[in-house]
């Protein structure tokens, strides 16, 4: 059933008080230091010192002087947030009173406020196996309201999930410096796994990347519920499962599992945080968890 307009703004409303609160609860006035350096712009050039990163050497200007020469970089004043957000078809699904979206949508909310709060742009990109929608950083409470609501309403074109896609497109649509949160249950078809792989790397050689997997406890374990009927929300495919047999329930298990430590290991190989979200759970707790680490 659709939703009205006041339906809408009064969810809107209800998620702009009770994330404005947890924003200020979990980052406490720290928000900036949560992340690993701000955007940096390039300033000048001058001889390379002994202690001096090597990684900063211009090797075009070292050539032409033929003495070694580094760039120096200023911090720029302020911070561009990226929202990454699946819209894909597992999002809606929640066997608690949560679904993935709703807790996706305030997560983003809170992230967003906090950028907000000091100034900062905040942008977002909605993805399934494609880019669906692409809302350019802004500041201003207004822009957040707008991104909360887009998140509460938005209907995407497909159900599938490409995260290559959705990194790809930030990389390219984002020249300078930023940190970007992928909000996703991290349900990724083996297909995209190498394309993945190569666009975390090209984004995170720019980028600050944050990964937070919001996850239902259905996604891990098969209730022992007799023969049920179970439909792939992405693919749209249906099955007959047997889950009273104790083999099916193991293997449901062991495939979470082994998508669940292939995404770790994904991420931590390319050097990127990452909290781990259940629909059951206080994401809260997660989060501070996360920023307390960096």
């Amino acid at each position: 059933m659709a939703q009205s307009e006041s339906d809408i703004l009064k969810k809107v409303r209800k998620i702009e008080i009770k994330t404005k609160g947890l924003s200020n609860e979990i980052f406490a006035g720290k928000y900036h230091t949560a992340f690993k350096g701000r955007g940096m712009s390039f300033s000048e050039v001058r001889e390379y010192r002994i202690g001096d990163d090597v990684r900063d050497i211009d090797w075009n200007v070292t050539a032409r002087s033929r003495k070694p020469h580094i760039k120096i970089y200023e911090e720029e004043r302020e911070l561009t947030m990226m929202l990454v957000v699946d819209v894909s078809g597992s999002r809606v699904f929640g066997s608690t009173e949560q679904t993935k979206q709703n807790v996706i949508t305030e997560i983003a909310a809170v992230l967003a406020f906090s950028a907000a709060q000091t100034g900062d742009k905040v942008g977002c990109i909605f993805f399934s196996d494609t880019v669906e929608k692409f809302i350019p950083p802004k500041r201003g409470r207004s822009h957040i309201l707008m991104i909360i609501r887009s998140l509460l309403e938005f209907k995407p074109q497909s159900n599938g999930t490409a995260l290559s896609e959705a990194v790809r497109y930030l990389t390219n649509v984002n020249k300078k410096h930023c940190t970007a949160f992928l909000l996703s249950d991290f349900i990724n078809p083996k297909r995209d796994t190498t394309p993945l792989e190569d666009a975390l790397k090209i984004a995170t050689s720019r980028h600050d990347l944050v990964a937070i997997r919001v996850s239902d406890p259905r996604d891990k374990v098969l209730p022992d519920v007799g023969i049920i009927e179970m439909c792939d929300a992405e693919s749209g495919e249906k099955i007959w499962v047997d889950s009273s047999s104790a083999a099916v329930r193991e293997f449901f298990a062991q495939q979470w599992n082994s998508r669940e430590n292939a995404t770790e290991q994904l991420l931590k190989h390319n050097r990127i945080d990452m909290a781990d979200v259940s629909t059951d759970a206080d994401y809260v707790a997660e989060l501070i968890k996360l920023f307390k680490k960096r």
